[in-house]
C-alpha cells in the first residue's frame, strides 16, 4: 500500500520531539547507508556518456519533464539521445526498450511510459546494463531519469532538480531531515557536493525566485526553468485528481491556469487506479455536471477504457536560458 506524501515534510519547522525520537534513528540509518553505499562503490565506466537528472528529495520536483526536455534538445541538435529509468512501479527488470503499444504502467512504470510516447526510452534495474543496451541499439548518450544516489556508473553530468515553490510557507527541503523523518534522500550539502548543476524548477505563475533558496544552492551551476502547460485546462467545471509526489501542486497549478475546479482528490504517488476509484470520481463529476482532468503521469496509468473519458493536462519544462543548458550539455559530451 502506497502512502501519500506528508505535506508537513515541506515546511521549515523542525519535526516534533516524538517524531525525532521515533524516526530519528531510522533517518540516521538511511543517511548512513546511503553515504556508505556511494563511498564504497566503484562506478562502472559506461560505453557512452550518461547524463543523470536526479533528486535530493523523494519526489515531486518535476524531474521527468526536465529529462524529456533534455533528450529532446539533444536530439534536435543531432545527438542520438535515449532516456533510461529504473522503471519504478513496473514489474519488468529490463533492460527493455519501452513500447507504449505493448507495455503498460504495471510493466514499466508511469514515467517511462510518458517519455516513450515520443522518445526512445529504456528501463533497467541494472543501470549499467541499461546503458549498454541503449548503446547497442544506437544511442550516443543516455539521459538517466533519477539516479543521483546511484553510484553504479560514471556520469558525464549530474543534474539535480529542485522545486522552486516557496509560497504559503513551503520549502523544498523541509526541515532538512532525511527520510523517514523528512523528505531528503540524503543531507543537502552531501547531495549538492556531487551535483554539477541544479535546475530550479518553478511553477508557471511564480513571479520571482526566492533569494534565500537561490543562496542555499550556491556551488553547482544554477539553471532555472518553469513548468508550462501545453494547452489551457479543459473548459467548464472540472473534477481534478492526481497521484503524484505533491498532488497539491497540481491543484494549485490548475487553479492558477484558470481551471473551473469544483473538486480535487489527491492520491499517493504512482497510485494504481482501481475501477472503484474511477467510478467514484465519475460519479462526483456527473453530480457536479463536470469533466475529469488529471496529469499526464496519472493518465498513462488509467485503464484504456477510461482514457477517452478523462483529460490529461500536460506540462513541459521550459528553460529560462536554453542556450545555457545547451552549452552545459555540449561541454559534458566533450569530456
Amino acid at each position: 500500500m502506497r502512502l501519500a506524501t506528508p505535506r508537513g515534510w515541506y515546511r521549515k519547522a523542525h519535526p516534533s520531539l516524538a517524531a525525532r525520537l521515533l524516526l530519528g534513528p531510522l533517518a540516521a540509518i538511511w543517511a548512513g547507508e546511503t553515504r556508505r553505499r556511494i563511498a564504497g562503490t566503484t562506478p562502472v565506466a559506461p560505453p557512452i556518456p550518461v547524463i543523470c537528472v536526479g533528486n535530493l528529495t523523494l519526489g515531486g520536483t518535476g524531474k521527468t519533464p526536465v529529462v524529456r526536455e533534455i533528450v529532446q534538445r539533444l536530439r534536435a541538435a543531432g545527438v542520438e539521445a535515449h532516456a533510461l529509468s529504473r522503471g519504478y512501479g513496473g514489474r519488468l527488470s529490463g533492460p527493455v526498450r519501452v513500447d507504449p503499444t505493448i507495455h503498460g504502467g504495471a510493466e514499466v512504470g508511469d514515467e517511462p511510459l510518458m517519455i516513450a510516447a515520443s522518445l526512445p526510452m529504456w528501463i533497467a534495474r541494472d543501470r549499467p546494463a541499461g546503458v549498454v543496451a541503449a548503446a547497442q541499439s544506437g544511442a550516443a548518450v543516455v539521459v538517466m531519469d533519477d539516479g543521483h544516489q546511484n553510484p553504479s556508473l560514471t556520469k558525464a553530468l549530474s543534474i539535480v532538480v529542485v522545486d522552486a515553490e516557496t509560497r504559503s510557507g513551503e520549502w523544498p527541503f523541509g526541515s532538512g531531515a532525511v527520510f523517514p523523518l523528512g523528505p531528503m534522500r540524503e543531507p543537502l550539502a552531501q547531495g549538492l557536493a556531487r551535483a554539477d548543476a541544479v535546475v530550479l524548477l518553478a511553477p508557471a505563475d511564480l513571479d520571482a525566485l526566492d533569494p534565500e533558496l537561490v543562496a542555499a544552492l550556491r556551488g553547482p551551476v544554477l539553471l532555472t526553468a518553469r513548468l508550462i502547460a501545453d494547452a489551457p485546462p479543459p473548459a467548464g467545471p472540472q473534477i481534478g485528481f492526481a497521484g503524484v509526489g505533491k498532488p497539491w501542486k497540481v491543484e494549485r497549478a490548475l487553479l492558477a491556469a484558470g481551471c473551473d475546479l469544483v473538486g480535487f482528490e489527491a492520491f499517493p504517488d504512482h497510485h494504481p487506479y482501481a475501477e472503484a476509484d474511477l467510478q467514484r470520481l465519475a460519479a462526483q463529476a456527473s453530480a457536479a455536471a463536470a469533466g475529469l482532468v488529471t496529469t499526464e503521469k496519472d493518465w498513462v496509468r488509467l485503464p484504456p477504457q477510461w482514457r477517452t473519458r478523462i483529460v490529461a493536462w500536460t506540462v513541459r519544462a521550459a528553460f529560462d536560458d536554453p542556450a545555457a543548458l545547451d552549452a552545459l550539455l555540449a561541454n559534458a559530451l566533450k569530456t
